[in-house]
């Protein structure tokens, strides 16, 4: 079976060259791609990102991605990392209101809690259902995290994290559709895994 993974690159995509290195170490056939035409023809497409949720959908429609992604959603596995799971949320709250693509359903904002935001650091994730994601994946692994703001969902969680007292979702599924607020590629083994089971759907 094609271990054919396309990673996009937007141009939000910073820790994009980290990713790639990751894929391949989970067993994948790793591509960059930037345009809609090498989108539509990818086997299963990895949304990277890091920066504002507005200046990653600007991007996005600006090269022309967002029906590309959105078609390959329908049918293919898609994961995104950090504001690339963000952007699959309907709406995100930073720097104004920006439509997302609208594939998990949910909103974006702010993560509210009494510690230190950005939330930077290994952390232990809550598996919520049986997403294969985390198949083989001991529940006290950690991973890393970065960011300040949180996807909020409450239909679609595969998994949950809890900093400074503020439980928030870190991971979403949803068909073929899966989202993970942490960087597996900065997660060690544990991201190594995840990694690994996503190539392997």
């Amino acid at each position: 079976m094609s271990k054919n993974v396309s990673v996009v690159d937007y141009g939000s995509a910073g820790n994009i060259e980290s990713i790639r290195k990751a894929l391949v170490a989970a067993g994948a056939d790793v591509r960059i791609v930037n345009a809609p035409d090498d989108v539509l023809e990818s086997s299963r497409v990895v949304l990277p990102g890091v920066g504002s949720f507005a200046e990653g959908m600007r991007q996005i429609h600006d090269r022309g991605l967002f029906e590309a992604v959105k078609r390959v959603a329908e049918d293919r596995p898609v994961l995104g990392i950090c504001l690339g799971m963000q952007m699959l949320a309907d709406i995100g709250f930073e720097f104004g209101e920006t439509a997302g693509f609208g594939l998990i359903e949910g909103e974006v904002r702010q993560v509210l809690c009494k510690a230190a935001i950005p939330h930077i650091g290994f952390r232990p994730v809550r598996h919520i259902g049986n997403s294969r994601l985390f198949a083989s994946i001991d529940a006290t692994a950690e991973f890393y995290f970065m960011h300040s703001y949180e996807f909020v969902n409450y239909t679609d969680v595969a998994g949950l994290t809890t900093h400074g007292g503020h439980v928030f979702v870190s991971a979403v599924a949803k068909g073929s559709v899966f989202g993970v607020q942490f960087h597996p590629e900065k997660s060690r083994n544990a991201g190594i895994r995840l990694l690994k089971n996503f190539v392997d759907l």
